[in-house]
C-alpha cells in the first residue's frame, strides 16, 4: 500500500488522543435515563463526530425527550464536571504528538466539541495541549458552519497555519465514520483508530485502518520516523 507524502497533521480529540468516548456514553445515557429511555450503540454510532447541539438534537428526536436542547445539554454539562477531569489519554497519543512536534511538523487539532468542553476535559493535560499550533473546536468556532461528516472543520484548522498547507498536503487522524468522510470531503488523507464495533464496510474510505495510535509508522506517510 502506498501513501502519498504530507506535511501538517491534524487530530481528532475524542475518543482518538482522549479516552473521553466512554465518559459520553455514561453522560448520555444517565440524562436519557431520567426519562427512562435507553442511549443505545446505534444511537451512540450515528451521532459519532457530531457537534454538542446536533447531538443534543438528534438524541431527543430519536427518544422523543421531553426536554429542550438547552435542558439537554445543560443535564450533561453537570455530569460532565464531574468526568471529564478524570479523563486519561489514550494508548500512544502522547508519544506520536510529541515525536511530530519535536521533529517540527506542525500539528493541529480539530475537534467537534466546544472551547468550554475541552477545557474541562484537558485541564489536566495542559503539557499535551502545548505541542498544537492551534485547536479548531467545532461548536463554538463561527467558522466552522457545519459538523462532520461535512468537512468545514478540517479546511477551516488547516487554512489557520501559518503556511496555509493545501488540503491533500494534510493527514487527519480520526476514530469516527462521520470524521472519516469529513476527512475524504476535505481531499485529506485520513488515518482511523476505531471503535472496535464499527462494522469494517463503513470504514472503507479511510486512508488506513489501525487498532492503536501505538501502530501508527510515521514514515508510511513521509513524516519523519520514531528514533530508533
Amino acid at each position: 500500500m502506498s501513501f502519498k507524502q504530507v506535511t501538517h497533521v491534524l487530530f481528532d480529540l475524542d475518543g482518538l488522543l482522549l479516552d473521553s468516548e466512554g465518559m459520553y456514553t455514561e453522560t448520555f445515557s444517565t440524562v436519557c435515563s431520567k426519562y427512562e429511555k435507553e442511549f443505545t450503540w446505534e444511537l451512540k454510532s450515528s451521532i459519532l463526530g457530531f457537534q454538542g447541539q446536533e447531538c443534543a438534537d438528534k438524541i431527543i428526536a430519536a427518544l422523543d425527550l421531553p426536554i429542550t436542547r438547552e435542558e439537554f445539554m445543560a443535564e450533561c454539562h453537570k455530569i460532565n464536571e464531574v468526568l471529564f477531569p478524570k479523563v486519561q489519554l489514550m494508548p500512544g497519543a502522547h508519544k506520536l504528538v510529541e515525536h511530530l512536534y519535536k521533529k517540527g511538523v506542525p500539528i493541529a487539532m480539530a475537534t467537534s466539541s466546544s472551547e468550554d468542553s475541552v477545557k474541562m476535559k484537558t485541564q489536566n493535560h495542559k503539557d499535551f495541549l502545548k505541542f498544537f499550533h492551534h485547536i479548531t473546536m467545532g461548536t463554538s468556532d463561527p467558522e466552522v458552519t457545519k459538523g462532520k461528516p461535512d468537512p468545514a472543520i478540517f479546511l477551516v484548522c488547516a487554512s489557520r497555519f501559518p503556511d496555509k498547507p493545501k488540503p491533500e498536503n494534510c493527514l487527519v487522524f480520526e476514530d469516527a465514520v462521520n470524521g472519516v468522510k469529513a476527512a475524504c470531503a476535505a481531499n485529506m488523507q485520513v488515518v482511523v483508530i476505531p471503535d472496535p464495533r464499527i462494522p469494517p464496510e463503513d470504514l472503507k474510505e479511510a486512508t488506513l485502518v489501525l487498532k492503536s495510535l501505538e501502530e501508527f509508522q510515521p514514515e508510511l506517510f513521509g513524516l519523519p520516523p520514531y528514533d530508533k
